[in-house]
Order: C-alpha cells, then sequence, then structure tokens
C-alpha cells in the first residue's frame, strides 16, 4: 500500500478545500447553538401554556429531530455530497422503519388522539374492557393502569381508542348504586327508611342529591330494592363497604330477613311399577350384502322407469280434466242459451192479451 501517496491525497483534499471546511465546522457549531436555543424557547412558551406535559414534550421532540436532520443534510452538501440521493436513501429507510413499525404506528397515531382530545387523566379510574384502574403513566404508545389489587396494566393506545371507556373520575362526584333483596313480608317503608338512614349516617355521603331508596322489582323468592348515594371519587370504596356492612347490620336489628333460593325435597312413599313390554334383544341377524360394485344405468333402472311412467300417467289425467271441463263449460253455456228463448205457451199467452185489449 502506497501510504505516501494516500497523505499526500489528505494532504491535497484539506489544502483544496480549506474554506469548505472551515464553513463546515462553523455551521455545526451555529446549528448545534441555533437548535438548542429553540428547543429552549419551545419549553418556556409550551410550560406557560395548558398543553398537557406529554404533549409538550412530543411535539419539542419531533421539532428537534427535524432541524437536526436539516443539519446533517446542510453539512453534507458542504462537503460535497449530492444531497437527492441521500434524500432517497433516507425515504426507503423510513418507508421500511414504518411498514415494520406499522403497529406501533398505530398506537403512536391513538396516542396523539388520547392526548389532543384529553379523553381522561392521570389519576383518573378507568374501565377499558375486562380491565379497571387508576391511570399512572399515558405516552404516546401505551397507557399504564395500576389495578385496585396493586397490578400493574399496559394497554396499547389503540385498544383504548377501539374500545369503550368507563372513566370513573371524569366528575368530582360519583354514584354509588346498591340493590338489596327481603324477605315479602317485609314493610316496604321500613326497609326504605333503615337503607337511608345508614347512607345519612356517613359524613362523606352528599346530602345534595340526597341519598335514595325505592322499591324496583318483585322478584321469584324476595322483594327487591334499588338504592344510591353521590360521593366524591376519592370516597367511593370506603363508602360503599360502609353501607354494605351498617345496612346488614340494620338489617338483622329490625328483624328485617334476607330471603335466599331454597329446594324442596319430598320422599315417594309408593312402589314405583315398571312393566316390560317387549322381550329381550333378538341375537343379530348379520345381512348378506353384495360386495359387487352397482353402476346405475339410468335410462334403464326400473326406478326411472317407473318415475317415467307415473309422469306419464299424471299428464294424461290432466289432459283429461282439462277436455271435461272443456265440454261441461260448452253444456252449461248451450243451457243458459234455452233458457232464455221464449217457449210456445209464452208466446200464446201473449197473443191472447194483445187481442183481448183490442
Amino acid at each position: 500500500m502506497d501510504w505516501n501517496g494516500m497523505w499526500q491525497s489528505i494532504v491535497d483534499y484539506f489544502t483544496n478545500n480549506v474554506w469548505n471546511i472551515v464553513k463546515f465546522f462553523a455551521v455545526l457549531v451555529i446549528g448545534i447553538v441555533l437548535i438548542k436555543l429553540i428547543v429552549n424557547v419551545l419549553h418556556r412558551v409550551f410550560n406557560r401554556s395548558k398543553m398537557e406535559k406529554i404533549a409538550h414534550n412530543f411535539i419539542v421532540a419531533i421539532i428537534k429531530f427535524a432541524l437536526y436532520l436539516v443539519l446533517v443534510l446542510l453539512l453534507l452538501s458542504i462537503i460535497g455530497v449530492q444531497i437527492g440521493g441521500v434524500v432517497t436513501a433516507l425515504s426507503a429507510v423510513l418507508l421500511a422503519i414504518g411498514m415494520a413499525l406499522e403497529s406501533n404506528i398505530a398506537n403512536l397515531a391513538n396516542g396523539i388522539v388520547i392526548v389532543s382530545t384529553k379523553m381522561f387523566k392521570k389519576g383518573d379510574f378507568i374501565t377499558v374492557g375486562d380491565v379497571s384502574g387508576s391511570i399512572t403513566e399515558i405516552n404516546f404508545l401505551f397507557t399504564t393502569l395500576l389495578t385496585p389489587d396493586n397490578k400493574k396494566v399496559t394497554l396499547p393506545n389503540s385498544m383504548i381508542v377501539n374500545n369503550a371507556v368507563i372513566n370513573k373520575g371524569a366528575n368530582p362526584k360519583i354514584r354509588i348504586d346498591f340493590d338489596f333483596g327481603v324477605a315479602y313480608e317485609t314493610d316496604v317503608e321500613l326497609v326504605k327508611k333503615v337503607v337511608t338512614d345508614v347512607m345519612k349516617s356517613n359524613g362523606k355521603v352528599h346530602l345534595d342529591p340526597a341519598p335514595f331508596c325505592r322499591l324496583k322489582t318483585l322478584g321469584e323468592s324476595s322483594i327487591n330494592f334499588f338504592a344510591n348515594c353521590w360521593v366524591d371519587n376519592e370516597d367511593y370504596w370506603e363508602v360503599y363497604y360502609f353501607v354494605m356492612e351498617n345496612v346488614y347490620n340494620e338489617f338483622k336489628r329490625n328483624k328485617i330477613s334476607i330471603p335466599y333460593k331454597q329446594i324442596e325435597i319430598r320422599e315417594r312413599t309408593d312402589v314405583v311399577k315398571m312393566p316390560v313390554i317387549k322381550e329381550h334383544l333378538p341375537k343379530r341377524v348379520e345381512k348378506q350384502r353384495n360386495t359387487k360394485k352397482h353402476v346405475i344405468d339410468l335410462e334403464n333402472d326400473n326406478i326411472f322407469i317407473e318415475l317415467k311412467e307415473q309422469k306419464q300417467e299424471i299428464k294424461e289425467k290432466i289432459r283429461k280434466q282439462k277436455s271435461e271441463n272443456k265440454k261441461k263449460k260448452e253444456q252449461e253455456k248451450v243451457a243458459r242459451k234455452a233458457s232464455t228463448k221464449p217457449t210456445a205457451s209464452k208466446v200464446e199467452k201473449s197473443n191472447a192479451i194483445k187481442t183481448n185489449k183490442k
């Protein structure tokens, strides 16, 4: 290898492109400084706005990436690289990445929808399908929930956007619903009073709107009451368990029974007679089967010949019936014409009447 020749080529390149090299480093330094300055300004602007933190960081990251990409292309053009080829190759790479990360791109788009529409916020208790929990983190790909039993669940944003989401933390107040079943002989007004008194006894229950309890349905073995009360979001479960436990105790204190389904069992005392009608099963008699292959001749087979004959007989019967109906109609027509002609006696009577008049 000719090291001297290689070194001379490097020296000649730097000698002939001194100003381009200076320009390259100057643009590099100035570009980096400008990008950092623009990013800091954007952070300050977004911090003063009401935009969500996740949206703020995402927009800044996109702008930062675009600025650095422009800087790299500008530096390549300074040192003499053809930008057209680089842009084409970069587009192909981005297309391949996009096809490989199709599901993640869909999650990203849905994450933008979630953040921009403010469907929910961190701390809300939501239900998506069979999963319920409090939101601990929202990003542009996934949403993380913490379930009541302290399990961490990560849901793709596509699943959230494409399914019904129940947000129990969207409003500061929430309603708790209860269903109670008691025996049919129970006093309805007493049950209503007991349930409403229990709900009003808890200071975390709102008195406006007031706690509610009414008879809802007449069940198979019980009369069922529907009750509800309004509480703050953070007090939901505490009030729920308080009401359930104290209603049960108050029912016992007021001699209100809670029925349960029962099964009635009766013992038979009569003798069951099961007469046998037929004799024992006969012995098996094997059928004599013809093992030869049988080819059906559609033209000469007896079944098809019989079908053809039956078809001809039916056609002949229809033809005879039509001819009989035709003859019958002709006879009826002749009879009607004969009945309309005047008879000889009627003509003689009419002539006699005319002569008398004269």
